[in-house]
């Protein structure tokens, strides 16, 4: 009697030899074209497609972004997943801007801030701490980060406190005022990344367990290209598919009852940040928290101290009127307390699923308030 076949190398006996993967919903990317030009009479239906489609271009950006990080370390691997991952946002807010919609604008940035420092960073916690009962990172780092967090929130609260204390003058000297502080917070931002990349790049490198997950996966690296090309070509469709959800995103809100305000802040800046969560959280559930810190911290800094003064400067070219940096008093309150708590959490260099729980209690209830803001 002959011998059975063994099983062909790779396969386990009574597997499937597919799984399922995000990749497959890589379909709703010309699906959501399709009902752009087929059904433009449905823009709820336009609306849940495109927000499918983000989510495996979500993917693949974070699996991208994970193979440079294995290459340039967690502190510039956390910083090109925010560029990327912003980029998207920058794109489409020149878009508004070109409509006229400077508020709009401003909530989704406040969305932005909030959402990466209370709902990526807290969603990162929770799910590393489930798999780790303590995960520890760069507290330098991290305080550095919290540092120009509350830099960020000095830059929201100062021309909003102008704009309410400086009485009627101070309407026609808003727009320079913004002028300058976007330029002042350009340099410091620029500042900033020569420390961390260059002067004291030995701070933000990563510890034990993030040198060790980058060995391990040395064999299983992408070529340099790849990822690259990769990372670029998501951003792009990203980009693309964001600009098809903006546009159907107020029709959209009036079919679930939803205010601008609460879709400015909470919908948009969610669907957004969608690639800033897959990647921190995969991140975390790896112990890869210096590069799930330097993701959720360095996105918020950069929407901050980087896209909102650029889309100020942009605004005089782009805009039928120039764009400020007065923010409403919520979201100067939201973006004040979440950099408050994120700065609480992290500066001790550890976390817990806890921890992470606190930073998404804090997110609903900003979010249950932006809910029932008058519109």
């Amino acid at each position: 009697m002959s011998a059975p076949e063994s099983p062909r190398s790779g396969e386990r006996r009574g597997s499937f030899p597919w799984k399922p993967s995000l990749d497959w919903l890589l379909v709703l990317v010309p699906a959501a074209l399709a009902a752009k030009f087929l059904a433009p009479e449905h823009p709820t239906a336009l609306f849940l497609l495109a927000c499918g489609a983000i989510v495996p271009l979500a993917g693949l950006m974070g699996r991208a972004t994970e193979q440079l990080a294995d290459r340039v370390g967690e502190g510039a691997g956390g910083l090109l997943n925010a560029t990327f991952g912003n980029a998207a946002e920058l794109i489409i807010a020149l878009t508004a801007l070109q409509k006229g919609l400077g508020e709009v604008v401003k909530a989704s940035l406040t969305g932005s801030i909030i959402g990466n420092i209370l709902l990526v960073l807290g969603a990162a916690f929770l799910a590393g701490g489930l798999k780790y009962p303590t995960q520890k990172f760069n507290a330098v780092a991290a305080r550095s980060g919290g540092a120009m967090l509350t830099l960020a929130a000095i830059g929201m609260v100062v021309p909003a406190a102008y704009h309410h204390l400086g009485g009627r003058e101070a309407l026609l000297h808003e727009v320079g005022l913004s002028l300058e502080i976007a330029l002042i917070l350009l340099v410091t931002y620029a500042l900033s990344l020569v420390f961390s990349l260059k002067t004291h790049k030995h701070l933000f490198s990563g510890g034990h367990a993030e040198r060790a997950q980058a060995e391990a996966t040395t064999g299983r690296r992408w070529p340099l290209g790849k990822a690259v090309a990769l990372l670029a070509g998501a951003t792009l469709f990203t980009a693309w598919v964001s600009e098809l959800l903006v546009g159907s995103v107020e029709r959209a809100a009036e079919a679930f009852g939803m205010t601008p305000v609460f879709v400015g802040v909470i919908v948009v800046a969610v669907i957004g940040n969608a690639a800033e969560h897959s990647t921190a959280i995969v991140a975390a559930r790896k112990n890869r928290m210096d590069l799930a810190l330097g993701i959720a911290v360095g996105s918020s800094t950069q929407i901050a101290l980087f896209v909102a003064p650029v889309l100020v400067l942009l605004s005089l070219l782009v805009g039928p009127k120039p764009m400020d940096l007065v923010f409403t008093l919520p979201e100067v309150v939201a973006v004040v307390l979440a950099v408050y708590l994120a700065e609480q959490v992290s500066s001790d260099g550890e976390s817990n699923w806890l921890e992470g729980v606190q930073l998404l209690s804090v997110y609903a209830m900003l979010a249950v308030v932006f809910y029932f803001l008058p519109g």
